[in-house]
C-alpha cells in the first residue's frame, strides 16, 4: 500500500466518494486505538497510586498525588511540539513512532512496582515519560482534521477524541482486573499481599488477597506492538501543500520527533524541579503553580521557535495561529471543557480513597484523617464511571453540535458544569468532616458522573466550533495547541485537590472550578453567542 498520497482534496465530494472516504477511516479506526493506549498510559498513575497505597509502598499521599501531577504537566506539555508534528513530519510517522515510544514507560513501570522500595525519584521519572501518551492527543487529532471535510469533521473528531479518550476507562477497568492474576506467570515476577482492602469492577477484594500491581504497566505492551505495526503498515502521509508538504524522509521525520519532544521534556522537568518541595526531589522554592505553568509553556513555545532549519521555518508559519484572537479563546473554552475531562480523570479514584476511604475524626478537638474507613467505596470499584460517561457521550456532543451549533451546545453544558461543581463541592465539605462518609458518596458520584457528561458533550461542541472558525491550514495547529493548553487539566486539578485536601478543605477546589466555568459562559457568548459576534454559533 502507498503510504505517501500527494493529492488530497476532502471538499471535492467527487474525490471524498471514490478516495477519500475509504482512505480517512482506515486512518482514523487505527488513530483511535493508538490515542486510547497514549491516554491509558499517561493516566494510569491515578489507578496505581491508589493500589500502592493498598500494598504499604513507602510514600505520603501527597507524593502519590506528585505523580499524577508530574505525567500530566509532562503530557501537556508535550503536546505543544506534537501540535505541529504532522505538517513537519508527516501523520503516519507521527503516529507510529510516538505509539512505539509509549513502551517505554509501559515496561518501565511494570519492573519499578515490583519492588515496593523503588525511590520515588524512579516513579517520577516514568511519570515524566508517561506523559509521551498525553502529547499524542494534539498530533492525532490534528491528523485526523484534514482527512475530513468540514461538514463532518465534528462527529469524525468527536470519534477519535471520545473513543480515544476510552483509554482512560479501558486503564480503569483493565489494569485492577489484571492485577489479579500473575497474567506473565513467573516472566512477570512475584505477587504482593494486599494490606488494604482493595477492588475490580466487579467487586472488593480484601486484604491479603494476592495482587501483580506490576502489570499495570506490562499489559499496555500487548497492545502497542500490534497499534504500532498497523500505524506503520496501515497510515499514511498527506503530502498535499495544506498538510505535510515537506517532511522529508522518514529517519529525518523521526529525528525532528525526538528533538522537538526533547525541548518539551526539558521544560516540563524545568517546571516540575520549581514547583515540587525538595521532599520530592524539587527546588522547595514554592513557586505558585500558575506561574510554573506560563513559564513552561513560554519556554517550550521559544524553544522550538528557536529550532534551526526546517523546524523553524515550519512553525514560524504554524505560529501564525497566535495572531488568530479566536485561538486563545478557544484555548480558554477548551480548557473548561476537555481540561476538566481529564484532570477529574487522573485525580478521581485517588479522591474518592483520600475523602471516603478514611474516617474523618474529631480527637482532642482536632479532624484526623487517617483511620481506615471499613464502609467505604472501594475507589477502584467507581473510578471508571465518570472517564467511561465523559468518553462514550463525546461523539454525541459533535453530533449535536453539527445539528444544533458548536457555541450552543458548549453554553448549555458550562451552565450544567458550574451546577455540578458547586454541588459536588458541597458533599465534598460533608463527607471530609464526618465520621461516615460514606453517607454522602451517591450524591457525590452522581453529581460528578453528571460533570463528567457535560464535560464530554462540551468537548465535542468545541471542535465544531473550531473546525468551523478557523481556515483548513490552521484547523489542525489549533486543534493541537488548545488541546495542549486545555491538558495542563492533567496537571492543575490533581495538584489543586492534593493541595486542598492537605488544607482539609477539597471543597474549594471546585468552588473555585465553578468561577472558572462562570467566566467562560461569559467568553462563549460574547464571542459566539451575541447577536453581532464575527461567528454567530459556528
Amino acid at each position: 500500500m502507498k503510504t505517501d498520497i500527494k493529492e488530497w482534496d476532502v471538499e471535492d465530494s467527487k474525490f471524498w466518494n471514490s478516495k477519500g472516504k475509504k482512505i480517512a477511516n482506515r486512518n482514523l479506526w487505527i488513530s483511535i486505538p493508538s490515542l486510547l493506549c497514549g491516554f491509558a498510559v499517561w493516566l494510569y498513575w491515578g489507578i496505581i497510586t491508589v493500589q500502592m497505597l493498598n500494598l504499604g509502598f513507602p510514600f505520603e499521599k501527597s507524593e502519590l498525588f506528585t505523580l499524577m501531577a508530574i505525567a500530566g504537566l509532562t503530557g501537556a506539555t508535550l503536546r505543544i511540539p506534537s501540535s505541529f508534528f504532522v505538517r513537519l513530519c508527516g501523520g503516519r510517522n507521527t503516529i507510529a513512532f510516538t505509539t512505539a515510544l509509549l513502551m517505554i514507560p509501559a515496561f518501565g513501570t511494570g519492573i519499578a512496582l515490583k519492588d515496593p522500595n523503588t525511590p520515588l525519584w524512579i516513579f517520577q521519572l516514568l511519570a515524566l515519560l508517561s506523559g509521551f501518551g498525553g502529547g499524542n492527543f494534539a498530533s492525532s487529532m490534528s491528523n485526523i482534521s484534514f482527512f475530513y471535510p468540514k461538514k463532518q469533521q465534528g462527529l469524525a473528531l468527536g470519534l477519535n477524541a471520545g473513543l480515544g479518550n476510552f483509554g482512560v476507562t479501558t486503564m480503569q477497568i483493565l489494569v485492577p482486573l489484571v492485577m489479579t492474576f500473575g497474567l506473565f506467570g513467573s516472566l512477570g515476577g512475584e505477587s504482593m499481599i494486599l494490606q488494604n482492602t482493595s477492588g475490580t469492577l466487579i467487586g472488593k477484594i480484601p486484604e491479603g488477597t494476592e495482587t501483580w500491581i506490576q502489570n499495570a504497566g506490562y499489559v499496555w505492551l500487548l497492545l502497542l506492538a500490534p497499534l504500532l505495526f498497523a500505524g506503520w503498515f496501515g497510515m499514511n502521509n498527506i503530502r498535499a501543500e495544506h498538510v505535510s508538504p515537506n517532511i522529508g524522509g522518514t529517519l529525518g521525520a523521526i529525528v525532528k520527533i525526538i528533538l522537538m519532544l526533547t525541548v518539551g521534556l526539558i521544560s516540563a522537568i524545568f517546571g516540575l524541579w520549581l514547583l515540587l518541595p525538595e521532599s520530592a526531589n524539587g527546588s522547595g522554592f514554592g513557586i505558585p503553580k500558575e506561574i510554573v505553568l506560563i513559564i513552561v509553556v513560554l519556554m517550550t513555545v521559544y524553544g522550538l521557535k528557536s529550532m534551526p532549519g526546517t523546524i523553524h521555518e515550519s512553525l514560524v508559519h504554524q505560529y501564525q495561529i497566535f495572531k488568530n484572537k479566536h485561538t486563545w479563546v478557544m484555548s480558554v473554552i477548551y480548557t473548561m471543557t476537555f481540561g476538566s475531562f481529564i484532570g477529574f480523570s487522573a485525580a478521581f479514584a485517588l479522591s474518592i480513597k483520600v475523602i471516603f476511604g478514611y474516617q474523618h475524626l474529631l480527637i482532642d478537638g482536632v479532624i484526623t484523617h487517617d483511620t481506615i474507613n471499613l464502609n467505604g467505596p472501594s475507589a477502584l470499584m467507581y473510578a471508571w464511571m465518570g472517564p467511561f460517561i465523559g468518553a462514550l457521550i463525546r461523539p454525541v456532543g459533535g453530533w449535536f453540535a453539527d445539528k444544533a451549533g458548536g457555541a450552543k451546545v458548549t453554553q448549555i453544558c458550562s451552565l450544567i458544569m458550574i451546577a455540578s461543581a458547586l454541588g459536588v463541592a458541597y458533599f465534598m465539605k460533608l463527607a471530609y468532616s464526618s465520621e461516615n462518609p460514606e453517607e454522602f458518596f451517591m450524591p457525590f458520584l452522581t453529581l460528578f458522573l453528571i460533570l463528567f457528561a457535560a464535560t464530554g458533550i462540551g468537548n465535542g461542541s468545541t471542535f465544531r466550533t473550531i473546525a468551523m472558525v478557523f481556515n483548513k491550514e490552521q484547523t489542525g495547529p489549533v486543534l493541537g495547541w488548545t488541546s495542549a493548553i486545555a491538558a495542563y487539566g492533567a496537571f492543575y486539578i490533581p495538584k489543586l485537590i492534593g493541595e486542598q485536601i492537605k488544607l482539609t478543605t477539597p471543597e474549594n477546589a471546585m468552588i473555585g472550578l465553578a468561577v472558572f466555568y462562570a467566566i467562560c459562559v461569559v467568553l462563549n457568548w460574547w464571542f459566539y453567542l451575541r447577536k453581532n459576534a464575527e461567528f454567530h454559533n459556528p
